[in-house]
């Protein structure tokens, strides 16, 4: 009985052995991969913690360990933020209307806090209404340049709208401010621009992803 299951058995056996050799032919097994090879998902690793930690990581470091389309993607990564940082420069001229504006409102408003802070609240009273007149003039410009270009919204540290019940007023506080502004009312900075550290941390921690793919379908 056993004789003929092994003998029924076998030219399973022996198809299943010849599917696999020809899998191996078509996919071979790399049993020569050179050290860098090895170590390059450890070193990677320790690349990114380098940056996270605030730490310069040399480009020739970089280029060690990054593939040459890696290390490509870099460059052109940081390219394109200097090229961003050089549009940033050139402040459109609709722009300087609102912001000459908005410093006029500003700086009426602190004269207001002064004189208000000494008891003297008549003349207080006065400044702030200038400041209140300053941010609704500013309101117009701003609504007029958004009308005829509305790419500029992508200059304003927060989304603009002026709908009554969640649009700007005619204060200080509410009113937007320039990506780039270091008004203490700023929301933040232009999450458009990123530090060579921070290309460089996006960059390496992409490398690594995509090792681990690899590793997932190249068993």
């Amino acid at each position: 009985m056993s004789e003929w299951y092994d003998s029924q058995r076998k030219p399973s056996s022996d198809f299943r052995k010849l599917l696999q050799e020809r899998f191996e032919q078509a996919n071979p097994r790399r049993n020569d991969l050179t050290k860098q090879e090895l170590t390059r998902p450890q070193k990677l690793k320790a690349i990114v913690a380098k940056l996270k930690r605030g730490e310069n990581v040399q480009n020739r470091e970089l280029q060690t360990w990054l593939t040459a389309a890696e290390y490509a993607e870099f460059e052109q990564a940081w390219a394109e933020q200097q090229e961003l940082r050089e549009e940033l420069k050139d402040k459109p001229n609709e722009l300087k209307r609102y912001e000459e504006k908005l410093k006029k409102a500003t700086f009426n408003y602190n004269r207001a806090e002064g004189y208000s802070s000494k008891g003297k609240h008549s003349t207080a009273k006065g400044f702030y209404t200038k400041s209140e007149t300053c941010c609704e003039e500013a309101i117009e410009i701003l609504h007029e340049i958004l009308q005829s270009n509305p790419y500029l919204q992508t200059w304003f540290d927060r989304h603009v709208s002026f709908e009554v019940e969640d649009g700007i007023s005619a204060d200080i506080t509410s009113l937007p401010r320039l990506v780039r502004s270091r008004s203490h009312e700023s929301l933040g900075k232009d999450s458009r621009v990123s530090s060579k550290l921070d290309v460089k941390l996006s960059v390496v921690e992409r490398a690594i992803n995509r090792i681990g793919r690899d590793h997932k379908s190249h068993p």
